[in-house]
C-alpha cells in the first residue's frame, strides 16, 4: 500500500498488512491432548491430526486418514474435522473447511474452537456478521477463550468499530496476557487511531512474546510516523537480518535512508528489495530517484520507466522523467 508523494520526497512505500486471527491448534486442542494420553493406543494419523506443529497440508491428510478409519467418536472426531477444518482455512480451501467445522459443531455443540475457527472462515468470506456471531458463541460456551476475543476484536475493527474492537483485545489480553497476536492486533489499532505511543507499546510487547518480522515492520511503521526515524531504521534493519528475503525489510529502510539523505544506502537497501520482490513499482521508483540525486541520470531514467511499466499512472515517475527532460 503506497501513501502520497510529498514534494521532493520519494512515494512513502508503507509495509502495514493487517495481523490475521490465527486460531492456534495448541489454543484449542490442547484438552483434547490431555484427554487422548490416557488411551493406551493412537494412530499416528490422529497424532498428526491434532499436533500442534503439524503443517496444513499434512493436518488435511492426516485428519481425513483419522476420519476415514471410522475409529473416532465424540469429540475426537469433532477435533478430527475441526482440525481438518483449520488446515484447509490455512490453504484457503474455505467451502471445505466451512463444511468441517459445520459438522464438528454438528457432532458436538458445545465446541467453543469449532466456533471461532468456522469464524474466522466467515471472516475471511467477507462475512464479519455471522464471523462475529460465532465467536459469540465461542465466548459464550467460555469466557476465557482469549483467542475468540481477539478475532472477534478482528472483526469489529474491519467493520470500523473501534471501541468494540479495543474492549475485545483488551478482554484477549486479560484473559491471556501471552497472547501475543492480541497486542499486534491492537497496536495495529492504536497505529490507526494515530495513537502511536501506544501503537509502540503493544508491538514492543508482541516483539517480546513472538520476535517476526511483521511485528518489527509495524513497529517501525509507528516509529516512522512518530517521527522517530532512527528507531524506525533499527526495526526495519531487524527484518533484514531475521527475514532477510522479506523485501519489505529493505525497501523500508531504503526509503529511511531517502529521507536522511543517504541516497547511496538507499540505493543499496533498493536493490536488495528488487531482488525479492521486482513487481513493487514504488521501488523502482524511489531507487530512481536516489539515482537522480545521485547524478546516475541513465539509471534514473531506466528505473522511473520500469515503474511506469509497472504502475503507468504513477505520477512521480512521471514527474521524475520530466524532471531530466526524458518522456515515457
Amino acid at each position: 500500500m503506497a501513501g502520497t508523494a510529498t514534494k521532493g520526497n520519494p512515494i512513502r512505500e508503507i509495509s502495514l498488512m493487517r495481523l490475521l486471527s490465527i486460531p492456534l491448534i495448541s489454543m484449542c486442542g490442547g484438552w483434547l491432548l490431555l484427554a487422548s494420553a490416557a488411551m493406551a493406543v493412537e494412530s499416528s494419523a490422529w497424532k498428526t491430526c491434532v499436533g500442534i506443529a503439524t503443517s496444513p497440508d499434512d493436518k488435511v491428510t492426516a485428519c481425513t486418514a483419522a476420519i476415514d478409519a471410522k475409529t473416532e467418536t465424540g469429540n475426537r472426531l469433532a477435533a478430527a474435522y475441526c482440525n481438518r477444518g483449520y488446515g484447509l482455512t490455512e490453504k484457503r480451501d474455505l467451502d471445505r473447511a466451512l463444511a468441517d467445522l459445520d459438522e464438528a459443531i454438528r457432532i458436538d455443540p458445545a465446541y467453543a474452537c469449532a466456533y471461532t475457527n468456522r469464524g474466522r472462515v466467515y471472516a475471511f468470506k467477507k462475512d464479519l456478521d455471522r464471523a462475529i456471531k460465532d465467536y459469540d458463541e465461542a465466548i459464550r460456551i467460555d469466557p476465557g477463550f482469549a483467542l475468540a476475543y481477539n478475532n472477534r476484536g478482528d472483526a469489529w475493527s474491519n467493520k470500523g468499530d473501534a471501541r468494540r474492537a479495543l474492549a475485545d483485545f483488551d478482554a484477549a489480553i486479560k484473559a491471556d496476557p501471552d497472547l501475543a497476536i492480541a497486542f499486534g492486533n491492537r497496536g495495529f489499532l492504536y497505529y490507526r487511531m494515530h495513537d502511536f505511543a501506544h501503537a509502540i507499546q503493544d508491538y514492543t510487547h508482541e516483539i517480546k512474546l513472538s520476535p517476526d518480522a511483521l511485528a518489527y515492520i509495524n513497529r517501525g511503521n509507528a516509529f516512522r510516523d512518530a517521527d522517530q526515524l532512527d528507531r524506525a531504521m533499527e526495526d526495519y534493519g531487524e527484518v533484514t537480518r531475521i527475514a532477510p528475503e522479506d523485501a519489505r525489510g529493505w525497501r523500508n529502510r531504503g526509503l529511511m535512508r531517502l529521507f536522511k539523505g543517504d541516497n547511496k544506502g538507499g540505493v543499496a537497501d533498493y536493490d536488495k528489495a528488487l531482488q525479492y520482490d521486482p513487481s513493487d513499482a514504488y521501488s523502482w521508483n524511489n531507487r530512481g530517484m536516489a539515482k537522480k540525486h545521485l547524478g546516475d541520470k541513465k539509471g534514473a531514467i531506466a528505473d522511473f520507466r520500469k515503474a511506469l511499466a509497472l504502475q503507468p499512472n504513477l505520477q512521480s515517475a512521471r514527474d521524475g522523467l520530466q524532471a531530466m527532460g526524458v518522456a515515457k
